[in-house]
């Protein structure tokens, strides 16, 4: 059963917002490949290129707590069109950069934490205006179109990247990023009978936002969805350890093959997603994509000398991680209240940008004391009981059966 496109034909609402999103997020993929080479072009140090994660990381985790309490607070699209404005603004000041003779480091890193902060403030109030103009029962169509764009993003972007910096130097980077901003704007612009949150604002920031974390962790559906894929990116993750897999294959080339498999697994899950429509069991379909998720790494290791077997495995894990995104994504559209989603958005954006790279560092130990083979394959059955663990901990959340005939519950307990 093939991915259902009907919702970009019948709702125009979402057609233009999906289609500006998705331009953006190609343009932040190519912008991506162009920041960590500059720095290293122009340092030579892994070291300052490591920095470059850390200092975007923190901003973001600052930025998105509170960015959800103001997409929760005041008009979304208005704080869309705020946040892409100075998107658009920051992809210029990189481009300046990029054109000068000798282009500045601190430039760099500066405009890396503000963008990442602004990243903070915008997929809250995305995410918000998401709920607000897609009905119920079109929540599961939402979520498997976004994972095709994420895929597709994630296997075009970084190959656009790369040859743009070959063929015309690295300020072509910036300026497709530049001009994917822009037409998202003028997407924004045409959206129509969006109306702020229905929502006092009387009450603090603080206070909004310790209401937004008592939802959360108040639910158990919630914070199982949450820890999850926490666990599994903790301790399923091994990414760190792709540039030392691919030393036994070749090197640049399996290591592009490496990142680029999980992506091309999401692809085809979610071009393949139409049957998702037909489960109801949303908790038991995030656990056991997971679990699966976790079999599949597990493999991976067991499997990593012999390459195309390996990749396979990889694929195999994009696909089962895609599956869980579709689930996790439609249980919190479909459970989470209007006026707590943007809050609720801050929740999700650190719990599953803090696991991979916990996920790094843990993988990157375990290798260290015991070997590649080991940090993989241990991860991967860590990751099975982890999982089990928090489906069983959580019987809420491992029972959770879809809810579209009955709206959120708007009350704040």
């Amino acid at each position: 059963m093939l991915l259902n496109l009907s919702l970009l034909k019948k709702n125009k609402n979402f057609r233009f917002l999906f289609l500006g999103q998705a331009l953006s997020f190609f343009g932040t993929m190519v912008s991506q490949v162009a920041f960590p080479y500059q720095i290293y072009l122009q340092t030579h140090s892994n070291f300052m290129v490591g920095l470059l994660s850390l200092v975007q990381l923190i901003p973001l985790l600052c930025t998105a707590l509170f960015g959800g309490v103001f997409a929760d607070r005041y008009h979304r699209r208005a704080l869309l069109l705020i946040a892409e404005t100075f998107l658009a603004i920051s992809c210029g000041l990189l481009l300046w950069n990029a054109c000068l003779a000798v282009p500045h480091i601190w430039v760099l890193f500066v405009v890396g934490a503000v963008v990442s902060a602004l990243s903070g403030l915008h997929r809250p109030a995305l995410q918000g205006i998401k709920q607000q103009i897609i009905p119920a029962e079109d929540f599961v169509s939402a979520s498997a179109l976004e994972s095709l764009v994420f895929s597709l993003g994630m296997i075009a972007g970084p190959a656009v990247g790369g040859f743009l910096i070959a063929r015309f130097g690295l300020p072509a980077n910036y300026a497709v990023d530049c001009l994917t901003f822009i037409v998202s704007l003028w997407a924004l612009c045409q959206l129509r009978c969006i109306a702020p949150p229905a929502v006092a604002v009387s009450e603090s920031i603080v206070q909004s936002l310790k209401q937004g974390l008592h939802y959360a962790f108040t639910r158990q559906e919630l914070l199982g969805s949450y820890l999850v894929d926490m666990v599994a990116m903790i301790f399923g993750m091994p990414f760190a350890l792709f540039p030392a897999i691919a030393q036994l294959h070749g090197g640049a080339q399996a290591l592009g093959l490496l990142y680029t498999a999980p992506a091309v697994g999401a692809m085809f899950a979610a071009l393949a997603s139409d049957w998702c429509r037909k489960v109801k069991h949303y908790g038991a379909a995030i656990g056991v994509a997971a679990i699966l998720w976790g079999v599949a790494i597990l493999l991976f290791g067991l499997c990593h000398h012999y390459f195309y077997l390996a990749l396979f495995f990889l694929l195999l894990a994009g696909g089962f991680d895609a599956i869980s995104g579709v689930f996790r994504s439609t249980l919190w559209n479909e459970m989470i209240a209007p006026e707590f989603r943007g809050r609720l958005t801050g929740i999700e954006m650190i719990s599953y940008l803090s696991g991979p790279k916990l996920g790094d560092v843990e993988a990157g130990l375990v290798a260290a004391a015991f070997g590649v083979t080991a940090s993989v394959v241990s991860g991967g059955i860590l990751c099975v009981l982890a999982v089990g663990v928090c489906c069983i901990s959580l019987p809420k959340f491992w029972r959770y059966r879809s809810l579209v005939a009955s709206p959120a519950k708007s009350i704040v307990e």
